[in-house]
């Protein structure tokens, strides 16, 4: 690996790492707190389970189905105006969940929020700084702004329960959506990020075509193996992020065990993402993501298995926070590494569409299964099994670090 120099960090990639670190911060803090609203929600509003578990999966759905359409407007259009537009959504979702209604809820952090997130994460954020960042520092600048994005998290989850409980739910959203507008102004920072911005060289300087391409890396098996796997990475997190508060209220413990658990997942997340960074660059990014799979399936089964408390619910968040988001630097890495950074937004937003597909039956079923038996238990199961599959289907992929060759 080439041996980065200091100019291979010119300002206009720091300002902009510190930019989308930033608004990824709070975008995923504030959507990974929104499992705190259920118990609330369900007490106050007369909302049941169900119908919160199939506004977050629906949430999920939106994300997925808008994140290939924003991530090809960032790469034409550069990410400022997509992240301002984003933030004044999440506002408007945040406001309709206040009302309390089941159609409030859907529309607000159903469709709204969902489309909002697809503006404001991984698909628009990492595709600015990668086509900022020179090659030798990709990985690197990947793996950071991963990692800064989960500390929204660690900050977030237990903010948004104190404010449940010194306000009111409604209270604690109005306080969110405040938080929300403020990456509409972070969104000025960002500096050129328009394609062929920056030190990126190669693919990156090429025009965006997003159908081209699709076409090209659905007929790319590694690819299309990847993006399978990835439906697993969705329907395993979205569950535990939406019914695992839930689930620890069943078991008997209070709610702040629960903004504990997020807290540590946000910032054990940090850690996790920037190792999972570091080793893409030593074993691959094919074999580490496969171990992500892995490791994320065997610490479910084990938590399935032993006896809730305090301290095994602690521990299990910090193994799942540990594996969290440390997906995005390899899953960057496969996408960069085949097909260059013109159309990452695109590409990786249809990858994403699979793992948000996941997500979409990880919190509508897991609801379901709640309503139909009282019990998580098929839920658990299906997440062992699902995330098996996922792993052996990665190890299957290839590993290219070449870019293919792009037309002018």
């Amino acid at each position: 690996m080439p041996t980065p120099t200091p100019s291979s960090w010119p300002p206009v990639l720091i300002l902009s790492l510190v930019a989308a670190g930033t608004i990824l911060s709070i975008s995923m803090g504030l959507r990974q707190s929104l499992g705190l609203f259920m118990e609330p929600m369900v007490q106050g509003a007369g909302v049941s389970v169900a119908t919160f578990g199939f506004a977050m999966a629906l949430q999920n759905l939106a994300w997925g189905i808008g994140q290939p359409f924003m991530g090809a407007l960032c790469d034409r259009y550069g990410g400022r105006l997509v992240v301002i537009a984003s933030s004044a959504l999440f506002c408007a979702g945040l406001y309709l969940i206040g009302t309390g209604s089941p159609l409030g809820l859907h529309l607000g952090g159903g469709l709204m929020i969902g489309i909002a997130v697809a503006g404001t994460s991984h698909g628009v954020l990492v595709g600015i700084v990668s086509r900022l960042a020179a090659p030798a520092v990709r990985g690197t600048a990947v793996a950071i702004l991963a990692a800064t994005g989960s500390l929204g998290t660690f900050v977030l989850a237990p903010t948004a329960q104190a404010l449940i409980e010194r306000w009111s739910w409604q209270g604690a959203l109005g306080g969110l959506a405040a938080l929300a507008a403020g990456m509409a102004a972070v969104a000025f920072l960002f500096r050129t990020t328009g394609p062929g911005a920056g030190a990126a060289a190669g693919p990156a300087r090429q025009k965006p075509d997003a159908r081209r391409a699709i076409a090209e890396a659905m007929a790319d098996r590694s690819f299309v193996i990847s993006t399978a796997a990835f439906f697993a990475c969705g329907f395993q997190l979205i569950f535990i992020a939406t019914h695992l508060p839930k689930y620890i209220a069943l078991c008997g413990l209070p709610p702040s065990v629960s903004a504990e658990a997020i807290a540590l997942i946000g910032i054990c997340n940090a850690v996790g993402t920037l190792v999972a960074g570091y080793l893409c660059q030593r074993w691959g990014n094919k074999t580490v993501l496969a171990l992500i799979y892995l490791l994320r399936t065997v610490s479910i089964a084990v938590f399935f298995t032993l006896p809730v408390s305090v301290e095994t619910t602690l521990v299990f968040a910090a193994a799942m926070g540990f594996l969290w988001l440390s997906v995005v630097p390899p899953v960057s890495g496969l996408i960069n590494g085949r097909f260059g950074t013109a159309n990452f937004g695109t590409l990786f937003g249809v990858m994403f569409l699979s793992h948000q597909l996941g997500a979409f039956l990880g919190a509508w079923l897991g609801g379901l299964s709640y309503e139909w038996s009282g019990s998580y238990a098929t839920a658990w199961i299906a997440l062992i099994l699902v995330g098996t599959l996922a792993a052996i289907l990665q190890f299957m992929a290839e590993d290219e670090e070449s870019p293919r060759p792009q037309p002018a």
